[in-house]
């Protein structure tokens, strides 16, 4: 080492004291680390900003005190929540010597949910809620309505800008608060009404009797033929809640049962609300929620659920005789398929596993969701021995085609050692074996297939064409999917099967060979079926690769705009017009627009440029914010029943020409 060397080595352990170490005072950390505490700095932690304050509002339901919550979503994309709770408390308080609003809004771990008193139950136990969502707004203000009067104070950052003061007068009681999230540290401040709207109407579901409104002050409707404009404004109101949940979510799919199996069951410490109903589909939906919040990875009420319902059923059909000539044994599984339900548990402490509050810990819950299900099923069952046997002989069904899909099952996760890995014949694999930097593109199609084989960059770029529509697996017998020749391809290219230790019938991703799977399809009506296609595959059987952030859709340009030697790829029609207008400087005569209906009508070169090259590419991840949600326009837009897919269709496709 050389003198300077030293020199510079001394001089940087010089500067490293005890003045390095930094303590970030108040909200500091969380503009910091966002992600630590909203997930995200995308779409989904900037509507998580929303949903954080709605639960104060809703905690204050839960309470018995607030009976209506409004959303606003304002002209500016700023946020407007109002709530007729008590108000969030405003006297001085006594360790902080300065309001509790105050104390509320910018301190962490600050909250009413840690007193027992004060909320028996609540959504958010980390305390870190209101106060991160006033950290990440570049502006906030609250009103509270209490004791007569209002109250307001301003934060810019989660810092007040004055303290807590009296602006008026109220005969009511409430909070107002109105936030704009802060623009450098989200990458997008654009809500979404419809990711807004799904949450609100589980909330409604899951909380009877509340009303709660969601407006959209940027757009405007139609108000029926006097052309008269008026804010897109929807209601959620449910009267009972759980069974309501269940109908919609079973709403395009063909009952089995007449009526929704409704469980309520408050013995001891633990709450327990249950809606269940059998469909003649061949998927199971069961949804999860602790104190309102979708527990997506499951937990100890959705152990305990399970093993109640196993247990019960299998006691039923075998006292019944029902399944005496059955020659082989039914397990867990087959109680599961084509049933839908929705577990609703409060819980006054719960522990979950992070921040993200996915996953139920609580060991007490296991055993009150066991006994609820238990208790209830048995005399329901009893009672209503029609149901009972049309859910057994459904049970039997799912049984018999499990034994058929394993063979089916077995021929797709065959380890042959004379073929070596097996791997379908049509697939271009690529040079890297490390999954994390590989990727694979599902495209349609042989033409579409051999531009993207010479386009692609074979070192870490994998190929695999599909021939035609795939099978609709939301109608399909899982030994009917086993024997469909593209699906078996894709679950061998991917190097993944079905079963793991702890459940026979989840993916197993252990041998997963890339971590990006992207669908990549023609830009018209039929790539985008074949996308729904594929994704409707992707969701009911590989659903652990969405959940995973493995799967994405390609977006192929959809103009090529030529001037002369320039040209511009558009993939909107805007983007196209304005090219149009820019190269041609007021001559659009001059200028070319070449529309790309399909893939295999872009060269190799083309194709790498605009939808392969990871320098130049737009990727769009797939993604599951409410899989209650997921579940239900699923079902709707891949079953049987049309009326409500027009309809569907006719709402959101800008430029669909639908014939009458």
């Amino acid at each position: 080492m050389t003198n300077e060397e030293l020199r510079k080595r001394s001089r940087e352990q010089d500067e490293y004291s005890a003045d390095s170490i930094q303590v970030l005072e108040g909200l500091e950390a969380v503009r910091k680390r966002p992600a630590m505490y909203i997930g995200d700095v995308g779409a989904r932690g900037l509507h998580h900003l929303v949903y954080e304050v709605v639960d104060n509002s809703i905690d204050e339901a839960l309470a018995g005190y607030c009976t209506r919550i409004d959303v606003t979503i304002n002209e500016d994309n700023s946020i407007t929540v109002m709530d007729n709770g008590r108000g969030i408390p405003v006297e001085m308080h006594e360790k902080e010597k300065r309001s509790a609003l105050e104390v509320v809004m910018t301190v962490l771990h600050a909250g009413g949910k840690f007193d027992k008193d004060s909320y028996k139950v609540s959504g958010g136990l980390h305390g870190v809620g209101v106060s991160c969502v006033n950290a990440l707004s570049s502006r906030m203000t609250v009103e509270v309505m209490r004791q007569g009067k209002r109250w307001s104070q301003t934060y810019e950052r989660g810092k007040p800008l004055a303290p807590v003061a009296v602006i008026g007068d109220s005969d009511e009681s409430g909070t107002i608060t109105r936030f704009m999230p802060d623009n450098t540290i989200f990458q997008t401040i654009d809500f979404k009404f419809e990711i807004l709207a799904a949450r609100m109407r589980e909330l409604a579901f899951l909380n009877r009797n509340i009303l709660l409104t969601l407006t959209d002050k940027r757009e405007h409707a139609e108000n029926g033929g006097n052309a008269e404009q008026r804010h897109v404004t929807e209601r959620f109101f449910s009267e009972r809640g759980l069974i309501e949940f269940v109908e919609y979510l079973d709403s395009n799919r063909e009952r089995l049962t007449e009526n929704v199996i409704y469980i309520d069951y408050n013995k001891g410490d633990v709450p327990v609300e249950l809606a269940l109903q059998y469909n003649t589909s061949f998927s199971e939906n069961v949804h999860s929620y602790v104190n309102n919040i979708n527990t997506i990875e499951g937990g100890t009420h959705l152990a305990g659920f399970r093993r109640g319902l196993t247990r019960t059923l299998k006691k039923y059909a075998e006292d019944s005789g029902l399944t005496s000539k059955l020659k082989f044994d039914i397990n867990g599984d087959d109680f599961r398929e084509g049933l839908t339900s929705v577990i609703s548990v409060k819980v006054a402490e719960p522990q979950f596993e992070g921040q993200t509050k996915t996953k139920l810990g609580n060991s007490e819950v296991m055993g009150a969701v066991d006994v609820a299900i238990s208790t209830a099923l048995t005399h329901y069952l009893e009672e209503n021995p029609r149901d009972a046997k049309a859910i057994v002989q459904k049970v039997i069904l799912a049984a018999t085609a499990r034994h058929a899909a394993r063979k089916a099952r077995e021929l797709v996760q065959r380890k042959n050692v004379l073929s070596g890995s097996g791997l379908p014949g049509k697939l271009a694999d690529c040079a890297e074996r490390d999954p994390s930097v590989s990727e694979i593109f599902l495209v349609e199609g042989d033409s579409a297939g051999g531009t993207a084989k010479q386009g692609r960059d074979r070192r870490f770029q994998a190929i695999l064409p599909l021939r035609g529509k795939i099978l609709n697996v939301e109608k399909a017998m899982q030994h009917k999917i086993f024997d469909s020749e593209e699906i078996k391809n894709i679950f061998t290219a991917l190097g993944v099967y079905i079963g793991t230790d702890d459940d026979s019938k989840a993916l197993n991703t252990s041998g997963l060979r890339y971590h990006k799977v992207i669908i990549m399809t023609d830009a018209d009506v039929d790539g985008s079926h074949i996308t729904t296609l594929i994704m409707t595959f992707f969701l009911r059987h590989m659903k652990e690769l969405i959940e995973n952030g493995h799967i994405y859709i390609a977006t192929p340009p959809l103009y090529l705009v030529r001037r002369g030697k320039s040209e511009k790829y558009c993939w909107s029609e805007e983007e196209r017009d304005a090219a149009v207008r820019e190269m041609g400087q007021g001559k659009d005569s001059t200028v070319s627009v070449q529309r790309y209906k399909g893939l295999g009508e872009m060269n190799a070169e083309q194709l790498w440029e605009t939808t392969m090259n990871p320098e130049t590419r737009t990727l769009r991840q797939v993604t599951i914010d409410s899989a209650a949600e997921a579940d239900h326009i699923f079902s709707m837009l891949m079953g049987d029943d049309v009326p409500p897919r027009r309809e569907f269709i006719e709402r959101h496709a800008k430029y669909a020409k639908i014939d009458a």
